[in-house]
């Protein structure tokens, strides 16, 4: 571990002004920097691998001033104006913040020489990058620094200029940091050949230091940063340190996108904890998410608290934001990756991570930036946005706690670079062919560069490309005499302008027509490739191209129209292969733990929440999402199990969908590769995309083929032959091609000091490819066979990119093989329907849909998914639908009106058998018409069958039954011979048309065949895809074969029957429905205490404020209500009323406020169960007394009250006052609360009830009162009993009709979560007791309703709307702006009103204020102010 060690020790040897400065700032050395000194101090090159917050930094710099400091005052003058020391960092922003790191020691440093008399030390820095502006670049010409800060890409800039090399050659040491960001790409390739170019340049050898966190294998880190063959000291302090992770997940469950209403809870608690925390910082994984984000954060923590910081951001504001965090004014910055380095941001508290980053290194790497102190602890949450997402973000926490590490991939020679290099180097200074390649190979990465590649692209250099303007692009004069290069004129300038290894991705901007709003950008290749009138997808809405300007795509809404183009976003980063292994890990283990024990899940909860310390609310979405896949499969796709699925989409084409958890680059391969081999075995273009977990391949109607045999597809031998072929048709290629071209400057970035604008570039790749690889971009039908590829370093560099860095043909080839070999179980399905695991694929993908649904439908059909059934029961709930078969049964089966369509039928069918004459009555009539005119003849096939045909079938009849034999001759024109199996497979495709499913023998038994001879038919129309086989009909055990037409239009039909039964209502018509639902409208209130408790048991569980329920809640739905009824009721025994939960405040609110319940006398247990009881210790001494005479004695009048408990009548009442307030005690009848929160000058005697207004009697009315009895408090709150959840469920759908988790807000904060509740309505529904679907629209998440309540909404949506006014107070449930409704919220207090008209809030009444929402002609306002006042 990082332990401090003795400072003495570590610091023996230091200039004693370098150790005194040491020693005053920092209490302790750490381990990295008391291993590193010695080793830099001898001039020793060394890597230095420990995590974030360790002082890697520091431990570089230290020794290296040091050094500078002893060499300074050796001599009188000081340091020679000369650089020693070149600090290369791979982010520009970065550089700020070295500066500023160097500053501080310097000025301490110098402070202590000056106190020890010794002369003061000029030692200067200067920081070179892209961004340095012209002045401070000629000031750096003027004199040298001593200490240079720069960028791999501006190190290769001064390398390409005279001033730059001579400022370099005296350099003695050189420190990368962050080397393990840039080793694992080309641009650490191209600062392999930059550092050596330096080398080469310098006497003496560098001193090489790298500074990286800590990476797997750090040999090769080590081996890059010093080069070939020299020897590196590593100190590698491990990654393990103690962090505090954990996982967190919306209240609502996941689905496969995130609605905007679950994104709003996840701000909520972003904005919660920022509140917690001092700083917080938080990484998204796209710029779009880190504006949104900053946007919402920005209302909730205001706009001075929050702050964004991404690359598109300009430098200044960039640089602002880290200022402000590091100064504490800034509670929230969001970044994107570009803070995942070293930039010092000063102290985090937290860092949060929106979505799975994709890599255990990039996890770590931020979650690192909290705690950044020595010996601070990181703390990190990471936000599951997706179902899928939360596996990987599980798999993740699995890794870091084993303690894993992403494997760091060190390109192989990639020869782009190599030529880039070549071409600045030799225009620089001469150089012998063999001294360049040996330069060359000093560099790690080229270490194994052969001399065939080497000279074939000295001679692509030498020769240029001959395109349509003649001889381009040769950058170098090859003497083959005395085998030496130069560079030919201008090649210096080009290698400067256009260096470097970072791809231009020319980004559109999307602006939004006609307001002109920018929504975000895409790629280039996007905006060239598409045309006007294409819809896209951005975000989650939709688009329609108007027109692609230079720079800029304009656009208009397309109102959720489906995209007609897929999407394709370039490459995003796959995911690392160690998570990948991981992910496929942890579905392993979860699949055998669930096999171990079906239906039961809490093995695997405790599994997850104990290994792998999950809060329980991940680990139970995470469990039932992978239970309910695991029913549909019976198993989970892992390293060693991988499974594929088939089935019909709406448009009844065919979705294939094969699961295999081994990320991106390999599943990109193989469906690259497969969609080629389908393109070739079934001559079409289909529609594939590939996931990190799966791979989706759209097929058409028209072809079908045994399932198992895709495994068999491709072979290890000749897959990866397919693969180049398939990769060069697709879009990666091209763009990877103009990558490569222009790193090789093949095409220049820059030409006369200007850019060349991205479509320039693009005709240019076109022109280049074309002079160099004519067949890729040839005309197809002009190609014979396949593409033969060229001989030429570029291609070969392409391929070999889109191959091994954009895809992993070595990990697939792998695969193929262990496959082969039988190590992986391969599972094939065909289901009814997509498989929640295929639901989470094509739903997050909108593209990948075939049909054109809006998103309502995607909606609808994540719903109908559902039909996956609850994990803990085990049934198949996705099986067609029993009346849909029979009615295409009844469609497909012809009905003949007359002879000509007799005859039809009998052509459509080939022939039809005796016993189906026989079942319609009319057929034998027309038949016997038909065989008198010729038409139609009676074929006998032996002594029981005979079969009726068409004239013109006889032939192929004949040849199917040769002992039948027909007085007829055959037709002219239908006489052509017939085999027997051709005229066999010919009738029973005829035949399969007029049924549906059909078992085997259902088939063979009317022809009179052998079950085997139509087996054999049956599986050759199989192959060419005209009948499926399954087992269709709900409860059938045989295999049934189907027309596929047929099935898809079951299919279809299945799933409109679902659908049309819940068409979803607007939000407005639901309000209507509420207010009949719960009797508020003038139609529908009761009249007569007979309906009081069918009301009162709607409001079961409701807290509601004791004054409101007589004044309020039911005079609304009651014409005649009158507060005898509800005493009644309460003395009759069937009603108890109570407080419930009361520990938040008891003397705080007068009793009139107090949330009191109703409930009936059964359930008080079950109910009081829920809430926390409030102790007895906290009443005060009087009110103790009279607790404790109502537990000695039971129930008690209120006289006997005042007796036993020895106080005054009105201090008894303010006792009981404060004991019903902490929901201990109740009295037999409402009157007794009533009494308590009237004061007692208004209540009225027995004897005097005359007159109108609600009669309050005294507290003789009261009856006796008690204790309440309450049920045994459930210690573990996260499990109420599945008895007690049920009724909970039932009681809010009594209440509603429809429940959603947004309805829940104006509920008791009590009551279980909607998680818990979720899989309560979910079993309700599998029993068939409630409905679940999409009742109403415009919401997220699942909804349920009761039966009866879904024809009433139906019913409210065709009412036309007539400006009627509901008044309701601001405690009823009903109130419901601001929560479901838009608009503002009105406080949920009894003294609030609000007035809806037609189910949209138009007025309220806001602590005694009016506001009114909508402008009506006067009448209608007077009408609505007249509501808002009547009390």
């Amino acid at each position: 571990m990082n332990l401090p060690l003795p400072k003495d020790a570590a610091l023996a040897g230091f200039h004693p002004a370098v150790s005194a400065w040491f020693s005053s700032t920092f209490p302790t050395v750490t381990a990295a920097q008391a291993r590193a000194w010695p080793l830099i101090r001898q001039r020793r090159s060394t890597l230095i691998a420990a995590p974030t917050g360790s002082g890697k930094t520091l431990t570089a710099f230290l020794a290296v001033l040091d050094d500078l400091v002893h060499r300074g005052l050796e001599t009188p003058d000081g340091l020679p104006d000369e650089t020693l020391v070149v600090y290369i960092s791979p982010l520009k922003a970065l550089s700020n913040d070295i500066r500023i790191n160097l500053q501080n020691p310097l000025a301490g440093i110098t402070d202590q020489l000056r106190q020890m008399d010794l002369p003061a030390l000029e030692i200067t820095t200067a920081v070179r990058t892209g961004d340095t502006p012209q002045k401070d670049r000629a000031a750096m010409r003027k004199s040298a620094p001593h200490i240079l800060v720069t960028t791999p890409e501006s190190l290769y800039v001064l390398l390409g200029s005279e001033s730059g090399r001579k400022m370099l050659g005296t350099t003695r040491t050189v420190i990368v940091d962050e080397i393990h960001a840039i080793a694992a790409g080309k641009r650490g390739s191209h600062l392999a050949l930059s550092l050596e170019r330096l080398q080469a340049l310098c006497a003496e050898p560098l001193t090489r230091v790298g500074l990286s966190a800590t990476q797997k294998p750090i040999d090769a880190v080590a081996r890059f940063l010093v080069g070939h063959d020299r020897p590196c000291e590593i100190i590698d302090i491990g990654h393990a340190r103690p962090r505090d992770l954990g996982i967190e997940v919306p209240p609502v469950p996941l689905s496969a996108v995130m609605a905007n209403d679950v994104w709003e809870l996840v701000y909520d608690r972003l904005a919660t904890l920022a509140r917690e925390h001092r700083t917080t910082l938080i990484f998204v994984n796209t710029r779009r998410l880190a504006e949104r984000l900053s946007r919402h954060l920005s209302e909730r923590l205001g706009k001075q608290a929050v702050a964004a910081h991404h690359g598109s951001l300009a430098k200044e504001f960039r640089l602002d934001a880290e200022q402000r965090l590091k100064r504490g004014e800034l509670q929230v910055l969001i970044a994107t990756a570009s803070l995942e380095l070293g930039i010092d941001i000063g102290e985090v508290d937290l860092v949060c991570q929106i979505a799975s980053p994709r890599s255990i290194a990039g996890f770590l790497q931020r979650v690192g930036r909290s705690g950044h102190q020595v010996g601070g602890t990181p703390k990190g949450r990471l936000f599951a946005t997706t179902r899928d997402d939360l596996i990987e973000c599980a798999a993740l926490l699995d890794c870091v706690r084993r303690g894993e590490l992403d494997t760091l991939h060190i390109p192989e020679a990639p020869l782009d670079v190599l030529a880039q290099q070549i071409i600045a180097e030799v225009s620089c200074q001469e150089w012998a062919e063999d001294d360049l390649l040996a330069l060359l190979r000093r560099a790690e990465p080229y270490a194994r560069l052969d001399e065939k590649h080497f000279q074939a692209l000295l001679g692509m250099l030498a020769e240029g490309y001959n395109g349509r303007q003649g001889i381009r692009s040769a950058y170098l004069h090859r003497d083959a005499v005395s085998r030496t290069l130069r560079g030919r004129r201008g090649a210096r300038l080009t290698a400067v302008t256009s260096g470097g290894t970072i791809p231009d991705n020319a980004d559109y901007s999307v602006l939004l027509e006609p307001q002109g709003l920018n929504i975000g950008s895409v790629n280039e290749d996007f905006a060239v490739e598409s045309i006007a009138g294409d819809v896209f997808q951005l975000g989650n809405a939709s688009y329609r191209i108007l027109r692609v300007e230079a720079g800029k795509v304009r656009v208009e809404d397309a109102q959720g129209q489906p995209p007609t183009i897929p999407f394709w976003l370039g490459e995003a980063p796959g995911r690392s292969d160690e998570l990948s292994a991981a992910v496929a890990r942890l579905h392993a283990q979860l699949d055998q733990l669930l096999s171990a024990s079906p239906g039961n899940l809490q093995p695997a909860l405790d599994w997850l929440t104990d290994t792998l310390g999950l809060n329980l609310a991940s680990a139970e979405q995470l469990v039932d999402y992978l239970a309910r896949a695991r029913l549909a499969f019976g198993a989970l796709p892992s390293r060693d199990t991988l499974l594929m699925e088939r089935f019909f989409d709406e448009s009844g084409g065919t979705q294939l969908i094969i699961h295999s958890p081994f990320g991106s680059r390999i599943n990109r391969a193989w469906g690259l590769a497969l969609r080629k081999r389908f393109c070739r075995t079934f001559n079409f273009e289909l529609q594939a995309a590939a996931s990190e977990d799966a791979i989706v391949l759209s097929l058409s109607t028209s072809h079908s083929f045994e399932l198992d045999e895709v495994w068999r597809y491709l072979h290890s031998n000749s897959a990866e032959h397919i693969l180049i072929q398939a990769v060069l048709d697709a879009p990666l290629f091209g763009v990877r091609w103009r990558w490569n071209a222009g790193v090789a400057l093949a095409l220049p970035r820059f030409t006369g000091g200007r850019k060349v604008a991205p479509q320039l570039q693009r005709m240019k790749s076109e022109d280049l490819i074309a002079s160099v690889f004519p067949d890729q971009i040839a005309c197809l039908e002009n190609l014979a066979g396949e593409r033969e590829i060229p001989q030429h370093p570029l291609v070969e560099q392409t391929l070999d990119d889109c191959l091994h860095e954009a895809m992993d043909s070595e990990g697939w080839l792998e695969l193929l093989r262990r496959m082969e070999r039988g190590e992986v179980r391969l599972i094939a399905r065909d289901l009814p329907a997509p498989s929640p695991l295929a639901a989470e694929i094509l739903s997050a993908r909108p593209y990948t849909f075939l049909d054109d649904a809006p998103l309502e439908e995607r909606r609808t059909q994540a719903v109908l998914n559902r039909r996956w059934s609850d994990p803990q029961s085990a049934d198949d709930l996705g099986a067609l639908d029993a009346d849909a078969i029979n009615a295409v049964r009844e469609e497909a089966w012809p009905t003949p009106n007359s002879a000509d369509e007799m005859h039809e039928a009998l052509m459509s069918l080939a022939c039809i058998s005796d016993r189906e004459v026989a079942a319609n009555p009319q057929w034998r009539d027309w038949l016997s018409a038909l065989a008198e005119t010729g038409r139609a003849c009676r074929l006998p096939i032996d002594p029981e069958h005979s079969v009726w045909l068409a004239r013109e079938r006889l032939t192929c009849l004949q040849a199917l039954y040769p002992q039948a034999q027909s007085a007829l001759p055959a037709l002219p024109g239908f006489d052509q011979a017939w085999t027997a199996d051709d005229a066999l497979i010919e009738v029973i495709r005829a035949r399969l048309g007029a049924f549906g499913p059909l078992p085997l023998a259902a088939i063979a038994e009317p022809l009179a065949l052998t079950p085997a001879a139509v087996h054999q038919a049956l599986a050759h129309l199989e192959r060419e895809g005209y009948v499926l086989r399954g087992q269709f009909t709900p409860g059938s055990t045989v295999a049934e074969w189907c027309e596929r037409h047929l099935l898809a239009r079951i299919h279809r039909y299945t799933v409109k029957r679902l659908r049309r039964e819940i068409e979803p209502v607007a939000l407005q018509d639901f309000m209507r429905f509420l207010f009949d639902w719960q009797h508020v409208s003038p139609s529908t209130r009761g009249q007569g205490n007979a309906v009081l408790p069918a009301i009162v048991a709607q409001f079961e569980g409701y807290p509601a404020a004791a004054s409101a329920w007589d004044s309020d809640l039911l005079p609304a739905r009651l014409k005649d209500y009158s507060p005898s009824w509800l005493d009644d009721l309460c003395r009759s025994g069937k009603l108890v009323w109570t407080r419930l939960s009361a520990r938040q405040n008891i003397s705080g609110t007068a009793l009139r406020n107090t949330p009191i319940v109703l409930l009936p006398r059964s359930q008080v247990g079950l109910w009081s169960a829920l809430a926390e009881q409030t102790p007895v210790s906290e009443l005060s001494p009087k009110t103790r007394k009279v607790f404790d005479a109502l537990n000695q004695h039971g129930a008690l009048f209120f006289d006997e009250l005042i007796h036993e408990a020895h106080l005054l009548r009105t201090e008894l009442e303010i006792a009981l006052q404060e004991l019903v307030g902490a929901g201990l005690v109740n009295a037999d009848s409402f009157a007794g609360l009533r009494a308590l929160i009237t004061p007692a000058s208004k209540r009225q005697q027995r004897s005097s009830r005359r007159g109108r207004g609600a009669f309050v009697g005294g507290m003789d009315d009261a009856g006796r009162w008690a204790l309440l009895r309450r049920g045994p408090v459930v210690e573990n709150r996260q499990t109420a009993s599945p008895e007690t959840l049920e009724h909970i469920a039932m009681t809010l759908l009594r209440r509603y009709g429809v429940v959603f988790w947004r309805l829940l807000e104006r509920e008791a904060d009590w009551l279980p979560s909607w998680r818990e509740l979720l899989r309560t309505f979910h079993r309700l529904e599998a029993r068939g007791e409630i409905r679940g679907g999409r009742f109403v629209s415009g919401l997220a998440g699942e909804q349920f309703a009761l039966p009866e309540a879904i024809p009433l909404l139906r019913e409210v949506r065709r009412r036309p709307h007539d400006g009627s006014l509901i008044a309701v107070c601001g405690v009823d449930p009903l109130n419901l702006a601001g929560t479901l409704l838009p608009g503002a919220k009105v406080p949920a207090l009894a003294s609030n009103r609000l007035v809806y008209r037609d189910g949209l809030p138009v007025a309220a009444e806001v602590a005694g204020k009016p506001q009114f929402w909508v402008e009506l002609d006067s009448a209608a306002m007077i009408e609505i102010r007249n509501r808002l006042t009547r009390h």
